[in-house]
C-alpha cells in the first residue's frame, strides 16, 4: 500500500513519505518513484517520477540485512519535503499504476528466465557430487530415490522453460500475457524452492554449510516467491483471468 505523496506546487513536486525494500537504494544515483499525486481511486492517483538521490530531504535509513541475495543492497528510505522539478514526471500524471503493472509482466518473465540456469546448475552439481560421494561402498546417486528425483526435477525445469518460451513469443507478437507470465512466475518460485531443497538434502551435511553453491541458491532463490509479486498475488491474478476470483 503506497503512502508516499508527491504534491504539485508550481513547477515542482514536494515529496513526503518512505520506501522499503529498495534495490540498490543505498548506492543508486536515481530512483524511479511511484507516489500518490492526487486523492483519487488507488488505481488512478499514482504517478512515476524520476528522482535524483542526492536531493535534500532524502534519508537512507538503513541497508537491510537479508537472508539471501546479500551482494545486492536493499535499503529503507525516507523523504522529507523533497523538491523535484515537475518535468521529472515519467509519462502522464495518474498513469503510474498502469505503467507499473505493464512493467511487472516483463519483470516477471525476466525473473523466470534468470532462474532457469541456476536450477540447471544446481541439478548438475548435485549429480556430480552424489556420483562421487560414497555411502556403504556405493555412490549416493546409485539410489533410485536420488536419481529418480533428479530426473523429475530436470523435467519440471524443462516444462518451465517451455511455458516461458510460449509466453515470450506471445508477448513479442503484442499479446497480453498477464496470465501466462503470472503462471510462469508462480511456477518458477515454487520450483526454485523445490529444486534447492531437494538437492540440498542429497548433499547431506555439506549442503548445510556456506561452502557449496546449493546452500547459497537455497537462500537466494527463496526471493523468487516473494519479489516482483508473491505466489499468492500470482494466484489471484490467474484466478481473475480464469473468472473464478470472488467479486468484492
Amino acid at each position: 500500500d503506497i503512502k508516499t505523496t508527491a504534491v504539485r506546487k508550481g513547477d515542482e513536486y514536494v515529496i513526503n513519505g518512505g520506501k522499503m525494500w529498495i534495490t540498490s537504494g543505498s548506492q543508486a544515483d536515481w530512483m524511479c518513484l511511484l507516489a500518490n499525486t492526487s486523492e483519487g481511486p488507488p488505481h488512478r492517483n499514482k504517478s512515476l517520477i524520476c528522482l535524483p538521490m542526492n536531493l535534500p530531504g532524502i534519508h537512507i535509513a538503513k541497508k537491510i540485512d537479508k537472508l539471501g541475495m546479500r551482494s545486492s543492497d536493499t535499503a529503507q528510505i525516507f523523504f522529507e519535503d523533497v523538491k523535484v522539478p515537475s518535468k521529472n514526471l515519467i509519462g502522464e500524471e495518474g498513469k503510474g499504476f498502469t505503467y507499473q503493472m505493464l512493467q511487472f509482466q516483463e519483470e516477471r518473465l525476466w525473473g523466470v528466465a534468470t532462474v532457469l540456469t541456476p536450477l540447471e546448475t544446481i541439478i548438475q552439481e548435485t549429480i556430480d557430487y552424489t556420483h562421487q560421494r560414497k555411502v556403504f561402498d556405493q555412490s549416493v546417486l546409485h539410489n533410485q530415490t536420488v536419481h529418480f528425483r533428479l530426473a523429475e526435477l530436470a523435467t519440471e525445469v524443462e516444462l518451465l522453460r517451455s511455458l516461458l518460451h510460449r509466453a515470450v513469443a506471445l508477448y513479442v507478437e503484442g499479446n497480453d500475457v498477464t496470465k501466462f507470465a503470472s503462471m510462469a512466475k508462480l511456477k518458477a518460485g515454487r520450483l526454485a524452492r523445490e529444486v534447492t531443497d531437494s538437492c540440498l538434502q542429497f548433499w547431506g551435511g555439506m549442503g548445510f554449510t556456506s561452502e557449496v553453491l546449493v546452500s547459497r541458491f537455497y537462500r537466494d532463490l527463496r526471493l523468487m516467491s516473494i519479489g516482483g509479486g508473491t505466489d499468492e498475488t500470482m494466484l489471484s491474478i490467474i484466478c481473475k483471468h480464469m473468472a473464478i476470483l470472488p467479486s468484492k
